[in-house]
């Protein structure tokens, strides 16, 4: 796994040993940021929120790319640990926040992120029931662009925002979302 471009391209990122969390593809990585640059247009200065973190592969890409920072959220113990060595490693720790715990006990926002990634584990549902309540938290505002990873065979079942793009990449499905306009 690495970094597939920007300021730390082709640097290699630390995986959690074990199944428990299951790091999204360098290539399913790259269509997703294909797809997010083409509306986006940069990712200079975002806010960012990497939930369901992992390795942190997503958030780092998007710091990568130059968002001004990202918060990651993560509860797994042993992938914290593989999230803030990757982290250290890319010396990043003041661009970065690190919540080991449940994305449902985040509090209310102070505001809005400009980008939320979401990879949660596949065939749970618990992507969109997430990001049903960080809508009612304020966490995505009427200008966020929201990033779901799903299993390919799945529908992203979420009331609050509308799908604005979709495309399968081997057995993952990503889901650009956003408020209705």
């Amino acid at each position: 796994m690495r970094i597939i471009a920007g300021e730390w391209k082709r640097r290699q990122l630390k995986a959690p040993a074990g199944d428990a969390t299951r790091p999204t593809a360098d290539r399913t990585r790259e269509t997703l940021f294909s797809m997010l640059a083409s509306r986006l247009g940069s990712f200079e200065g975002l806010s960012v929120a990497d939930l369901f973190a992992g390795s942190g592969a997503l958030g780092l890409e998007a710091l990568s790319r130059g968002a001004a920072n990202c918060l990651f959220v993560e509860q797994d113990a042993a992938a914290v640990r593989c999230l803030r060595d990757n982290i250290a490693a890319f010396r990043a720790q003041q661009r970065c926040e690190v919540i080991a715990g449940s994305v449902m006990s985040l509090p209310p926002a102070k505001a809005p992120r400009d980008l939320i990634l979401l990879d949660p584990p596949y065939g749970t549902g618990a992507g969109a029931v997430a990001i049903d309540r960080l809508v009612r938290l304020g966490w995505i505002g009427e200008a966020t662009w929201v990033a779901l990873e799903i299993g390919a065979k799945e529908d992203a079942k979420v009331r609050a925002l509308e799908v604005e793009s979709e495309r399968k990449v081997g057995a993952a499905k990503l889901v650009l979302l956003r408020h209705p306009a």
